[in-house]
């Protein structure tokens, strides 16, 4: 499981006394506990796995942003601070496909619902994020499936 490969490489960094990394990995597993215990009143809960992926690309996506923001503002150390850190999540999520083949799939299941226009967009992207959340990155699959919907 996703979690317990964290959990190891956190042992192991702090083994061989790799603070950073350390650090990184401990903030991956803050996140993840904080999630767990936001389900705990869930009603249904996500397959581990997945809920770890998530927990993951979320914090990724705040990683990148941050180092946009540190760039414009100047702030080199903060931002080789922030790539680091998202190096060391990235490590942990499965590899992303890519524009091409997220426009397949969008096509293939824009046929498969029927959808014809924009008011199908919600309907469209919750399909994609059930089949294929952990895979394709949700934020640059929106752009595609707006402009399959559109054209």
């Amino acid at each position: 499981m996703l979690r317990d490969d964290v959990k190891a490489a956190q042992i192991s960094a702090m083994k061989s006394s790799d603070k950073p990394r350390t650090a990184a990995l401990r903030s991956i597993m803050a996140k993840i506990k904080d999630k767990d215990i936001a389900l705990r009143t869930a009603d249904k809960k996500p397959e581990d796995d997945a809920m770890v992926t998530d927990v993951l690309q979320k914090m990724a996506k705040q990683r990148r942003e941050s180092i946009t923001l540190y760039d414009e503002g100047g702030r080199d150390e903060l931002a080789a601070q922030e790539r680091y850190e998202l190096a060391v999540i990235e490590e942990f999520l499965p590899l992303m496909l890519s524009e091409e083949e997220t426009m397949a799939i969008v096509t293939k299941l824009k046929d498969e619902i029927g959808a014809s226009g924009m008011q199908d967009m919600g309907k469209l992207m919750g399909q994609l994020k059930a089949k294929h959340g952990g895979e394709i990155d949700m934020s640059k699959a929106s752009a595609i499936v707006k402009a399959a919907l559109a054209g």
